[in-house]
């Protein structure tokens, strides 16, 4: 059961939305090889332009630290100039309650 949570907030730089769901998609497919990860969700949030939310799932503390430190979390942090305007928020969540 999950216990620890991340919250990524992303807001595309003007014309560049295809390129972040491009991204985000091959972020998926890095995610996919983490065994620690046990949910990982990418969305658009309907009707803001551009803005996008990332949501991921962890047993512990460690999985987390190592999907922040992991080959998702540096390319996140190498495109974040390029693709986000602000730079992404990441937010660690406890996880309180759950379906």
């Amino acid at each position: 059961m999950a216990k620890f949570a991340l919250l990524v907030e992303l807001k595309a730089k003007p014309g560049k939305e295809s390129e972040v769901e491009a991204f985000l998609e091959k972020e998926a497919s890095l995610v996919r090889k983490e065994p620690g990860t046990l949910s990982w969700h990418a969305g658009r949030i309907e009707g803001e332009q551009g803005v996008y939310r990332v949501f991921d799932t962890f047993d512990t503390e460690a999985a987390r630290e190592a999907h922040l430190n992991g080959e998702a979390g540096q390319e996140l942090v190498e495109q974040a100039d390029v693709l986000f305007s602000p730079a992404p928020k990441v937010s660690k969540l406890q996880i309180v309650a759950q379906k």
